[in-house]
């Protein structure tokens, strides 16, 4: 069974970076999207960045537009999102997912979480004022 790995998380002042990196712990498996959500204490889960697996297309919230990117390593099965310029406001734990399921030609088929079936564990983010 494909697990997701993450890592990077932590505590960063405002107007810092951090990069997350998410990895599968096999070698290969049919995904054909990977995905980040978010979820801040006592809100529900919320979309962040999507990649396509072939060609790299990507999709980012309004809310990280311009801020975070999303990206991803074929040969290694991992992907990363680069948060820069960080915000109180983007405190959550942050989870990685892949999509194994549909193909979709356009990203914004899988802002929605629903389309995922492999999730990984979250890694915290803390960014203070």
């Amino acid at each position: 069974q494909v697990q997701l790995v993450e890592s990077g998380g932590g505590l960063v002042q405002t107007g810092g970076s951090l990069r997350l990196s998410c990895a599968a712990s096999v070698r290969t498996f049919t995904t054909y999207a990977w995905g980040w959500f978010r979820q801040a204490p006592g809100k529900e889960r919320e979309f962040v960045a999507a990649v396509l697996w072939s060609g790299g297309s990507t999709y980012n919230a309004d809310s990280v537009e311009g801020r975070f990117t999303i990206s991803r390593d074929n040969a290694k099965n991992t992907v990363y999102l680069q948060m820069n310029n960080l915000k109180p406001e983007d405190t959550a734990v942050y989870y990685c997912a892949a999509s194994t399921g549909r193909f979709y030609s356009s990203t914004y088929y899988y802002t929605r979480s629903s389309e995922y079936d492999v999730w990984g564990q979250g890694a915290q983010v803390t960014v203070s004022s």
